[in-house]
């Protein structure tokens, strides 16, 4: 199970502290919306998981295959569309770029792999998220 904890102070505009069991670092709003733009806002954060969670699954399973994989480069992108009934909702875009002296059955296989990684699998199933709030 995973767990981050986010604080924010008021006096620091919007930069958002993150702290892992063993792991810090930030986000924050960028200057458009009053934020310092000091880290990378929510929405690259989110992308960035995707991309590296990508790029691990795909590095273990080569490992585990025996391929000769020699580097994986994730670029996500995020864009609004229109559903075709009005509505807009989000896309996002995996690129994956390979390298190593691979089969096209090998590379199909990564590409396989690659909709598996943990996060992917997250953002497309079924969740649910509970919020509750307390005061100090």
């Amino acid at each position: 199970m995973a767990t981050v904890e986010v604080k924010a102070r008021a006096d620091k505009n919007y930069r958002q502290e993150i702290t892992s069991a063993t792991h810090s670092f930030a986000s924050d709003a960028g200057k458009e919306h009053g934020g310092e733009d000091s880290a990378p806002n929510p929405h690259e954060l989110l992308l960035g998981s995707l991309g590296a969670c990508t790029a691990i699954t795909v590095q273990m399973y080569a490992k585990r295959k025996g391929y000769d994989l020699k580097a994986v480069t994730v670029k996500c992108e995020e864009q609004q569309v229109e559903n075709g009934e009005g509505q807009k909702s989000s896309l996002i875009t995996r690129n994956i770029e390979i390298e190593g002296d691979l089969t096209q059955e090998q590379v199909d296989g990564l590409k396989m792999i690659a909709d598996k990684c943990p996060i992917h699998k997250l953002l497309q199933g079924p969740k649910e998220i509970k919020t509750e709030v307390s005061r100090k």
